[in-house]
């Protein structure tokens, strides 16, 4: 593919000017002062690839101690505590940083912009959720002689009253989970608003809202999201503090709270947060596919629309968790209707994407193999989620591992995947740096590989009743078989990552040089240097269509001529 880099309306390719060398002190201080969105968004990364792999050995942990009946690997106690940090690990500490810190380096690039609106701001909410991050794990640290309380929590990641009560939960390993959930919800808010305000006040010029790209559009949608949902969880870990400690009851039951209020307070916010992570893997599979087709996203007003639609109706389907707690007729009836009507724009997206492919000259790339695999996997994890929305077959299947299945669908088979895609798309522009391809399709393999291993089995046992806390199992219950191929796929995808690590690792090093423009893209981030310089553009950018790039490239081209 060509390697340019073409000028945009007066983006040009700058060297920038030699620095004096810098000591290792130095360099290290300037990554903890640092404003620069584009370090920011590295740091994220970096914070949430290291949180993956300790969320990943606990879920090792809790492979093995389920892989054969009545196995003692670990006591009943360390696994109350290991499942319910791996949950709020991969959820909070992992899956949000990751995906806001993608959006923080390539957002300003792709609309020209040459910083985030508020730059204090964004390193304020990358440290407030590096501390939050830091604080959850605070409390293993008294199992080494030091100030923690040597304890995690253990009542789960969605955290149900009354476990998280006094009576059932002593000591303070709850509150550190909720103080640290409160400090992570504030720097998770100010990635929003600064998102929010960037998209919408410091586009280039020429770039409409109906011009920027996909990956912008989504993580505007986004923000709103987090800054509407993410109060709620706020207002919730506020009550449980209270209850905690003055004796507020607004969750005690027996002194006239409610237990069901918790639920309402914990989905409403936790429904939402499912398409927080999930659709800015929608918007890094727009961006990726269209390059490795060699074709225009299909239907871009249409992705628009479906993705504000999502935002939209997200905040109405809450209750679907709760259809098993009793509520009335008509309501379980309103939250079943509105569960399948998101799967209406969700459908949208998925034809859309094989629209893109069907007919295009497709290059099999490592961004483009995660990117397919992507498309069919959360196709299978949108299907089980239509089933569980109908409220006769959850009442069969609710805290099943059916249910553990079609969650991990989705945040495994549709979020990491798409991560890791990103991650070998712009890992040339953030490093200069080219993936080794090789390394690459090893990992996507093993990946692909170990996940359908682990989640494809796992429905099976969820069907045959197996519970999604339980402890251990007899062997008459005839889930050995299928937990063991779990297992086993657990550990596949486990060496795919560390062959990822490798890769990175190697790259680094002493990897091929990527130029400025290796996949032959056409968004605005492709038209600076690899890496960008610190102010990302010497002139601002005017563009004239949704692909600038590709308009300069090939302007004999008339199918990619639109506006």
């Amino acid at each position: 593919m060509a390697d340019q880099t073409l000028p945009i309306g007066g983006v040009v390719d700058v060297t920038e000017l030699k620095a004096p060398k810098q000591t290792f002190l130095e360099w290290l201080a300037e990554w903890f002062i640092t404003v620069d969105h584009k370090k920011l968004g590295i740091l994220y990364v970096v914070y949430a690839m290291v949180f993956l792999l300790i969320g990943g050995l606990e879920a090792l942990v809790i492979r093995l101690q389920l892989a054969i009946p009545n196995n003692h690997l670990v006591s009943p106690q360390i696994y109350d505590e290991l499942f319910t940090m791996h949950g709020t690990t991969m959820v909070f500490i992992m899956g949000m940083p990751i995906l806001v810190g993608l959006a923080n380096y390539i957002v300003p690039l792709q609309i020209g912009a040459r910083d985030m609106a508020f730059p204090r701001l964004n390193a304020f909410s990358f440290w407030m959720t590096a501390f939050g991050g830091l604080l959850m794990y605070y409390s293993y640290i008294g199992g080494f002689g030091l100030y923690g309380v040597g304890t995690a929590p253990d009542f789960g990641w969605f955290a149900y009253a009354p476990l998280t009560s006094p009576a059932f939960s002593p000591g303070r390993a709850p509150d550190y989970w909720a103080v640290a959930l409160i400090v992570m919800g504030w720097g998770s808010l100010g990635a929003g608003v600064n998102i929010i305000t960037t998209t919408l006040t410091m586009r280039c010029k020429g770039m409409t809202l109906m011009r920027m790209p996909l990956f912008t559009w989504l993580m505007l949608v986004v923000s709103f999201l987090m800054v509407i949902a993410i109060p709620c969880l706020t207002a919730a870990q506020g009550m449980l503090m209270i209850d905690r400690y003055i004796g507020g009851h607004f969750f005690d039951t027996q002194a006239g709270g409610s237990a069901i209020l918790w639920m309402h307070f914990f989905w409403i916010f936790g429904h939402p947060e499912v398409y927080i992570l999930a659709l800015p893997a929608f918007g890094l599979a727009s961006e990726i596919i269209p390059v490795f087709s060699r074709k225009a996203i299909f239907g871009y007003p249409a992705m628009v629309a479906a993705s504000v639609g999502i935002g939209f109706l997200s905040f109405g389907v809450w209750a679907h968790h709760m259809f098993t707690v009793g509520m009335s007729g008509p309501t379980n009836t309103f939250f079943v209707i509105a569960s399948m009507l998101v799967g209406i724009p969700t459908g949208i997206k998925i034809f859309n994407w094989l629209a893109t492919i069907w007919g295009g000259k497709i290059w099999f790339a490592t961004p483009m193999l995660f990117s397919i695999a992507f498309i069919f996997q959360f196709l299978v994890g949108g299907l089980t989620g239509v089933m569980l929305a109908a409220a006769p077959w959850d009442w069969q299947l609710h805290n099943s591992y059916f249910v553990v299945a079609h969650f991990h669908y989705i945040l495994v088979g549709a979020i990491v995947f798409m991560v890791f895609a990103a991650i070998y798309y712009w890992f040339p522009k953030v490093t200069g740096k080219m993936l080794d391809e090789r390394l690459g399709k090893l990992h996507f393999w093993l990946f692909l590989i170990g996940f359908h291993l682990t989640f494809d089995f796992m429905h099976i046992p969820g069907i045959l009743g197996m519970p999604r806390h339980i402890y251990t199992y007899m062997p008459s219950r005839g889930w050995g078989m299928w937990n063991m191929i779990e297992t086993v796929g657990a550990f596949v995808q486990a060496i795919a990552v560390l062959v990822l690590v490798f890769n990175i690792i190697v790259s680094l090093r002493s990897g091929k040089e990527a130029g400025n423009d290796p996949w032959d893209a056409w968004t605005l981030e492709w038209a600076t240097t690899s890496p960008p310089p610190a102010y990302n553009f010497a002139v601002d950018p005017v563009v004239k269509s949704r692909r600038p790039l590709w308009d300069l490239k090939h302007p004999e081209d008339p199918d990619w001529k639109y506006e």
